[in-house]
């Protein structure tokens, strides 16, 4: 067989599977909307997993520490250590307060204004603003914290882990969840596809039979069958991008209002290359695989009657 007749064979067989979806619109509609919002949960859990992650990269400051000299530790050691710090890997960058810089800050608020003014000198210290790099664990920085508090002049040492590993953690079991409901909703999308095709093999069960007492094979009239299952997976894929994106969009200016409470620039992620990618490749491997599946069942049991 030439490439040509090859080619205008699946060519053929495509725009008939095509041209049945179209001859039954209501139950290839219901069919499609089905697979779509199988397709988008998991979808919208892995935007909900990379915001997350968008939002543990712009909240890097809850990672930095604050080392705290002792009160009447000369400003030229504390600047001394900050340039040992800055020396050091996975560490990118101390920022040095100094005390009198401290106080002024702190006497802009009403509050302290009065009290500070009270006392006869300045009790602040000097303070280093740390910021260690991203690639540094939990481990890593308890390990470089209880370091630091041994370091001589050095009051205190304040690190707060608890809030990232909560972070990493809950971020951690959202991905794990995704992953669960790729799994359990792409199976569902085979199932769904496999039986739809069941249905069809069944109406068009003579037909089978007297394509086969004429010599057809078993690929012969397994390939509409799979063409049928990859347009439903593609349309199913595409509504899934369409629930996806709408919802993004619905829920876009409500999450920005509410970070703006909190004083943070968080977004949802939106739709990119990686998720297109996933769910239109997820959509046609189900659609395909339930395809083959109901096909590959029933044309077992089909033998041409003589």
């Amino acid at each position: 067989m030439s490439a040509g007749i090859w080619l205008a064979r699946h060519a053929q067989n495509m725009l008939g599977a095509l041209g049945a979806l179209s001859r039954n619109p209501v139950g290839t509609l219901l069919t499609v909307s089905v697979i779509g919002i199988a397709l988008a949960l998991p979808a919208a859990l892995n935007v909900l997993v990379q915001t997350g992650k968008s939002a543990a990269g712009n909240w890097s400051d809850v990672r930095d520490f604050s080392v705290y000299m002792q009160p009447a530790t000369p400003l030229a050691r504390a600047e001394m250590l900050a340039q040992e710090l800055r020396k050091r890997e996975g560490i990118d960058s101390v920022q040095l307060i100094t005390a009198d810089a401290a106080v002024v800050e702190l006497g802009k608020d009403p509050v302290f204004a009065n009290a500070l003014a009270a006392l006869e000198g300045n009790p602040l210290p000097h303070t280093l603003m740390v910021r260690p790099a991203a690639k540094m664990d939990s481990g890593e920085l308890g390990k470089l914290s209880a370091e630091l508090q041994q370091t001589p002049d050095v009051d205190l040492v304040k690190l707060d882990l608890q809030w990232v590993q909560r972070l990493n953690a809950g971020l951690d079991f959202l991905a794990r969840l995704g992953w669960i409901a790729a799994v359990l909703l792409g199976g569902a999308v085979l199932i769904i596809v496999g039986n739809t095709i069941r249905l069809d093999i069944q109406t068009r069960t003579e037909e089978i039979e007297v394509a086969k007492l004429l010599g057809a094979t078993d690929n012969f009239v397994r390939r509409p069958f799979l063409y049928l299952g990859l347009w439903y997976g593609l349309f199913g894929s595409l509504v899934a991008i369409l629930i996806l994106a709408c919802s993004l969009w619905l829920l876009g200016s409500p999450v920005r209002r509410l970070a703006e409470l909190y004083g943070s620039q968080l977004e949802l992620a939106g739709v990119g290359l990686e998720t297109l990618g996933a769910v239109l490749g997820g959509g046609l491997v189900a659609g395909w695989g339930g395809a083959w599946l109901a096909v590959t069942r029933h044309l077992s049991g089909l033998r041409p009657k003589d």
